[in-house]
């Protein structure tokens, strides 16, 4: 059995495959505390990772998230974490809890981002997919990447939430509300 550490839950993974919906059905299901990094990082800046990255850059940002890692490393257990696309290169992700990289090709999160009924909304929040071919080159270098890093690798292309949140639970052995 999988050693759970710090008895947290971070999902990694390419912005757009799904983190967040999934650890929303997560939550719901295991009835854990949930964090989104993002969000964490918007709420001490107060204001939006589009502001954050048209205002100070990208580096400025990856130094917020290197401050967000290590609080949730020092305060955090228990919990399901989603991240943003990035977050993975952190130094202490290792120590923050187990790493579950959701994998999909990228013209299968293109695909589900378009689905989605706010299409719009969610490319326009993701500053680093406004041009398509720098975007398929930074997934093609990351993704191998978030392989070396996930304890757990779960496909996620063409599948329910449903069925991905009923894998990660058997591989995880996690409780659920029912139990």
């Amino acid at each position: 059995m999988l050693n759970l550490k710090n008895k947290n839950i971070v999902l990694i993974g390419f912005m757009g495959v799904g983190k967040g919906t999934i650890a929303r059905a997560l939550i719901k299901k295991t009835k854990r505390f949930g964090l989104d990094t993002d969000d964490l990082i918007e709420s001490m800046e107060n204001r939006k990772i589009k502001a954050i990255f048209d205002t100070d850059g990208e580096a400025y940002f990856r130094k917020l998230e290197k401050k967000t890692a290590k609080w949730l490393e020092k305060n955090v257990k228990n919990a399901i974490i989603s991240t943003g696309g990035g977050f993975f290169k952190v130094d202490n992700l290792d120590d923050i809890g187990t790493i579950v990289y959701l994998r999909s090709s990228f013209d299968g999160i293109l695909k589900r981002l378009h689905q989605h009924e706010n299409a719009d909304l969610k490319l326009a929040k993701r500053p680093l997919l406004t041009d398509e071919a720098k975007a398929r080159a930074l997934f093609k270098d990351r993704s191998v990447l978030y392989e070396e890093k996930a304890d757990i690798i779960i496909d996620v292309e063409d599948r329910t939430i449903e069925a991905i949140v009923k894998e990660i639970i058997a591989v995880l052995k996690l409780k659920t509300e029912k139990e």
